[in-house]
């Protein structure tokens, strides 16, 4: 996945630092995502979702909000407003680059900052908001204690994540006056919103308050086990898959056609978990998959086995074939079912003299409509000419080189 840094000016002309995580192919639309209260745009689940989606083709625009990451600016003299300001800044930015943002996506306060935006950018055809409040000012439970100090001193140093803060109370005022549901019911956007039920940072019943405000269409997905910041890996790599398939209903998220007689092209295949095994698989622009291993393997069970892919290819192309014969023919063909399943026996086992194993597929081929014997039969012998059958019965080369990274 190619990252690209660049810088912007935010809300008061201090330049904010950003990551662009583009597609290996096509750029089919981009998305802009705004971080947690006081994280930056490096946490893990910022970058995880980001990774995910741009495999399924959609750019993601990650950045640090004025005073933190690696952005300019005082932290101190910043409010919920001037996040919201941030996040036009960074649209505009996108504008301008000739990649305007169509998908809004914000986790926790940068979710409510995203609510607000959404109406300030013209582009956006979709929200999506992670464990978001209903209630910003929900946020200042966070300060605890410092809070009476805030109003009494104007300012006060708070601990958040093990990190010391300078929270003025200019940013209390402004983010404890700060009402989401007039925005929300005229966002004239489609919205997601996801939650999880065991969030103790921000409660489950801030999700059924954003939606109950917001006009259709919307949607609601639970995060199940997912805590405030989704830390596991799993659940950034659901929440992405979700928002790609979600956002797919109103994005135009159409590839470019190929040129007249162009070949299909490579497969990519990468790595999704360092940790396991799951595979983001995508053929050329126009098709994404999974790949994984059985959790009895150390896998997640999230997508089929290279064998399986393997096996669904000679099925696939059985069936392909089959039908292709019996409609040149003008045969009464109405269905054609393939079950396919591998094993690998010894190679005496099939008298071919080595000791070995060999890979035997079997495959069970059912054929439903009027058809005769003779027909039939004839078709039977078509499934064995169909090319997967005889790459796989020829002996094949694999050219394996190794390129810089």
């Amino acid at each position: 996945m190619p990252t690209k840094r660049l810088t912007f000016p935010g809300h008061s002309g201090d330049m904010l630092a950003a990551r662009l995580d583009l597609p290996d192919g096509p750029h089919l639309a981009t998305a802009l995502f705004a971080h947690c209260f006081t994280c930056s745009k490096d946490i893990p689940a910022a970058r995880r979702i980001s990774a995910r989606l741009a495999a399924m083709g959609i750019g993601v625009l990650r950045f640090d909000f004025t005073g933190l990451g690696h952005s300019g600016g005082e932290f101190a003299n910043t409010t919920f407003s001037s996040n919201v300001d941030d996040l036009v800044a960074a649209a505009r930015h996108l504008s301008d680059q000739g990649l305007p943002p169509a998908l809004l996506i914000g986790h926790s306060l940068g979710g409510a900052a995203i609510l607000r935006a959404a109406g300030e950018i013209d582009s956006a055809r979709a929200v999506v908001t992670i464990g978001a409040p209903f209630d910003p000012g929900h946020v200042t439970h966070n300060f605890g204690d410092a809070l009476n100090l805030i109003a009494q001193k104007g300012e006060a140093e708070v601990s958040l994540g093990g990190r010391p803060f300078t929270i003025r109370k200019s940013f209390v005022e402004d983010v404890s006056s700060v009402r989401l549901a007039s925005a929300i019911g005229n966002l004239q956007r489609a919205l997601l919103v996801m939650h999880g039920p065991r969030d103790d940072v921000v409660g489950i019943e801030n999700a059924g308050q954003i939606f109950g405000a917001a006009k259709h269409p919307k949607s609601f997905v639970t995060l199940d086990e997912a805590d405030h910041l989704v830390s596991r890996a799993q659940d950034a790599e659901y929440a992405a898959e979700v928002i790609a398939a979600w956002s797919g209903r109103y994005l135009d998220l159409r590839p470019p056609a190929p040129p007249p007689g162009a070949p299909e092209g490579i497969i990519r295949v990468n790595e999704a978990d360092p940790a396991g095994f799951l595979q983001d698989i995508n053929a050329g622009p126009y098709h994404h998959a999974l790949a994984d291993e059985p959790l009895a393997y150390g896998g997640t069970n999230r997508g089929m086995s290279p064998y399986g892919f393997l096996s669904a290819g000679l099925g696939a192309c059985t069936s392909m074939t089959v039908r292709m014969y019996a409609r040149r023919k003008g045969w009464p063909l109405e269905h054609v079912q393939v079950d396919v399943c591998h094993d690998k026996i010894h190679a005496h086992d099939a008298e071919t003299g080595r000791q070995s194993k060999v890979d035997t597929f079997r495959r069970v081929v059912r054929l439903t409509g009027p058809l005769n014997d003779s027909q039939r039969a004839r078709l039977l012998e078509i499934a064995d000419s169909c090319p997967v059958h005889r790459t796989l019965e020829s002996n094949s080369r694999v050219i394996t080189e190794l390129v810089s990274a």
